[in-house]
């Protein structure tokens, strides 16, 4: 029931309301939001480093120079004062001082990143009631579709080059023997090899626990000589004390991802079309799980890889027929050759993998 102090507006005057503030090119929404100089609205540069207090360090990792991008342009703006159309037009700036590289995708990659950094901004001002889910420009704005990935599996012969050159040549072949050897068995990222520790080893079961982007936790079957020759790095460099890194230089420093840039420019010069392809570590993962889709089936291949359950035939379905540790226990056994405490059934061998590192 409506007060004699406050009577409901006649419906005329509310449509000539609202052609008068399409005229200003007012949105009616904001009305009810506090003025654009309340205190109550951070900037860029005042939310966003609020934001990357509040993230994980690896989300902090891919987005930090993004976000700085963000400050360096909008620095002093209200994270409410832009739209849909700004951080596109924000994208294509970025796309196009991207710097040119030979395996370049003109840009797309740090186009999509600077909106998906602009995304996570804005999940936490929703969150912080800021603003509307409604009213996120950012989750207005698609990100560029991605251009199919050049990353293949390495044809037959290969990756058995790659591994005999990288044991022969270098500074330390033992170590880029065993980094490589590892990648193989496991099909794991440089994160995850770079994040083991010596309480990540169960050599009873030989499992290794890695952990890999997006904070993803996971045991995977190694074979008994990788799982030796990890021991055996560790006791020999310094590597097994608790909490401590476990691949390691022979003078006990930490191995980083410097490694890897060295030892791939290494393979480059000794074998140029490693350098004309730009072949990486990520190549070694294609390889490994391609060869254990097309001899185990996707399922397989699918927990390998340490993938969720979102996919072929829906979630309700993946739940069924996804495979465990016994399954990539079995697909291990039959690419290396040797028997896994935790196999069902090896079939025979038949795949792209030589001898253990020496």
């Amino acid at each position: 029931m409506n007060s004699s102090r406050n009577p409901s507006p006649h419906p005329g005057d509310i449509e000539a309301a609202r052609v008068l503030l399409e005229k200003m090119g007012i949105n009616p929404a904001d009305l009810t939001r506090a003025s654009t100089d309340s205190p109550g609205v951070p900037t860029f540069a005042d939310y966003i480093p609020r934001v990357s207090d509040a993230v994980s360090s690896g989300t902090r990792r891919v987005y930090g120079s993004y976000w700085n991008r963000v400050i360096q342009a909008w620095g002093p703006r209200l994270v409410t004062d832009v739209t849909a159309s700004d951080i596109g037009q924000l994208a294509e700036r970025v796309k196009a001082t991207v710097v040119k590289r030979r395996n370049a995708r003109g840009g797309r990659g740090a186009a999509e990143h600077l909106i998906a950094a602009l995304r996570c901004m804005y999940k936490y001002a929703v969150a912080d009631g800021i603003l509307t889910e409604s009213e996120n420009p950012a989750a207005r704005l698609p990100k560029p579709r991605r251009l199919r990935s050049t990353r293949t599996a390495l044809p037959d012969g290969r990756l058995e080059e790659i591994l005999r050159v990288a044991a022969a040549t270098g500074d330390d072949p033992a170590l880029d023997a065993l980094l490589l050897r590892l990648h193989t068995e496991t099909a794991c990222r440089r994160g995850g090899a770079l994040a083991l520790l010596p309480e990540d080893l169960d050599a009873e079961h030989c499992l290794i626990q890695l952990h890999e982007k997006g904070e993803t936790v996971r045991w995977q079957p190694v074979s008994p000589t990788l799982m030796s020759h990890l021991l055996a790095h560790g006791e020999s460099r310094g590597g097994l004390a608790p909490g401590r890194p476990l691949m390691r230089y022979a003078n006990g420093r930490p191995i980083s991802s410097r490694r890897y840039d060295y030892l791939w420019q290494r393979l480059g010069r000794h074998l140029p079309w490693v350098a004309t392809q730009q072949i990486s570590t990520h190549w070694i993962r294609h390889t490994t799980l391609t060869w254990v889709e097309r001899n185990f089936g996707f399922a397989t291949a699918q927990a390998y890889a340490g993938h969720e359950d979102h996919g072929r035939g829906g979630k309700a379905m993946a739940t069924y027929v996804r495979a465990g540790l016994p399954e990539v226990a079995a697909a291990l056994a039959a690419l290396t050759g040797e028997d896994h405490p935790l196999a069902i059934n090896p079939p025979s061998r038949n795949a792209p993998i030589s001898s253990p590192p020496e």
